[in-house]
């Protein structure tokens, strides 16, 4: 009886010992498994979390400071666009022996850039420049220089056109006569890209404006009160540049203060206006300046208030700008473009119109900035062009 109960208690133990070695691993991988899916789950839904609201901080950014066409249209790049023509689409354009036209407001160094940069591709293409004419700020003399150009016989006209409202009746004459016209930035009324004009080309206006932006801060040590010089003629391009920069100062820069604004239409004008905002706030310690094309009648102002300590940033790069820079004066800063390159993209945007072909609905170029440091360098690669000795000789 002894043996029996000593047989069942060692049976006993044994069956609990097989449970245990039985079911206990089991128990315990399922619990880690359980622990490493829920860890995993939950690190996978941290990350989901982390990408959606990186991705929507980044969309938010980029939509917020992104620049776009004259209509809303999405920007292309120069270099994505990808301009470019087969051999045998060349050839068809060769033996045509076109003429060209070119329509500016100004003889500034920005549109003789423009012009060789299109020069450029014309002549490699056969096509002579037969006419470049200037209208100044006055609208009214679009239409009649249109004529002129006109007599000419081009097959391509590349403009600026000022005034939006006026140019769409200005430029009708050259669409009806069958020009293919590319347009530096603005667009006419209701033209319609592939029917009206073969393209437009213009500049990264919004990142131009935030750019400025950051040069004021810098010129001024992050702090002070500024004159704003913003471009009153309509123009959507000095628009978007403008009120880039404006939006920056406010949002990015709280201890700059915007304590003066002008208008300004005639670049002739510049002198006065910024005479008086000196008189009326004379506090102010920085300058933005919508475009070079104004800088010499704002730093004739300058001079003559006696001015010297005032910080002066614009857009484009000019030659009294860069000489006044270059002698430690008023410009601190310089945000320019690839003129040169809108010339390229403008001369192919036509002769994709002749040859048929689409092109992006709004091409831009890209853009840097210019202190004392990099002038010269700075020159040479936005205009494509050497110094003027009067502007080298200041660094000798």
């Amino acid at each position: 009886m002894k043996k029996i109960k000593l047989f069942l208690v060692i049976g006993l133990v044994l069956s609990v010992f097989v449970l245990i070695i039985g079911c206990s691993p089991t128990t315990a991988t399922e619990t880690t498994q359980a622990a490493e899916t829920t860890a995993t789950e939950t690190t996978q839904a941290a990350e989901t979390t982390a990408t959606e609201t990186t991705q929507a901080t980044e969309t938010e950014t980029t939509d917020e400071w992104v620049s776009t066409g004259p209509n809303g249209e999405p920007a292309v790049s120069f270099k994505d666009a990808n301009l470019v023509l087969t051999d045998e689409e060349k050839e068809t354009i060769k033996k045509e022996n076109y003429g060209a036209t070119f329509m500016w407001f100004s003889g500034h160094v920005f549109f003789d850039a423009i012009e060789s940069g299109a020069k450029s591709v014309f002549e490699d293409l056969n096509i002579d420049v037969v006419g470049s004419v200037d209208t100044g700020v006055d609208v009214a003399k679009v239409k009649d220089n249109i004529e002129t150009l006109l007599a000419l016989n081009p097959k391509i006209l590349m403009a600026l056109a000022l005034d939006p409202v006026s140019a769409s009746e200005a430029f009708r004459s050259a669409v009806d006569a069958g020009l293919q016209l590319s347009f530096l930035s603005n667009v006419p009324n209701g033209y319609k890209l592939g029917e009206d004009y073969a393209g437009v080309v213009g500049d990264d206006n919004v990142g131009m404006g935030l750019a400025c932006a950051e040069m004021m801060s810098e010129a001024l040590g992050g702090k002070g009160k500024i004159g704003f010089l913003y471009g009153d003629m309509g123009m959507w391009v000095t628009e978007q540049r403008d009120g880039s920069f404006k939006k920056a100062i406010q949002e990015k820069y709280p201890e700059i203060e915007i304590v003066a604004e002008a208008g300004i239409a005639d670049y002739s004008k510049a002198n006065e206006i910024i005479a008086g905002m000196l008189v009326t706030n004379p506090e102010i310690e920085g300058l933005y300046v919508v475009t070079d094309n104004a800088m010499g009648g704002v730093l004739a102002a300058l001079r003559e208030a006696n001015r010297q300590d005032v910080k002066v940033i614009t857009i484009d790069i000019g030659l009294e700008s860069a000489i006044d820079m270059a002698k430690g004066q008023n410009v601190y800063g310089i945000v320019a473009d690839y003129p040169y390159q809108i010339g390229e993209a403008m001369a192919m945007c036509s002769v994709y119109g002749i040859l048929e072909k689409e092109t992006p609905a709004f091409v831009t170029v890209d853009y840097f900035k210019i202190t004392k440091d990099n002038l010269l360098d700075g020159w040479k690669k936005s205009l494509m062009s050497e110094p003027p000795n009067e502007l080298k000789s200041l660094f000798e």
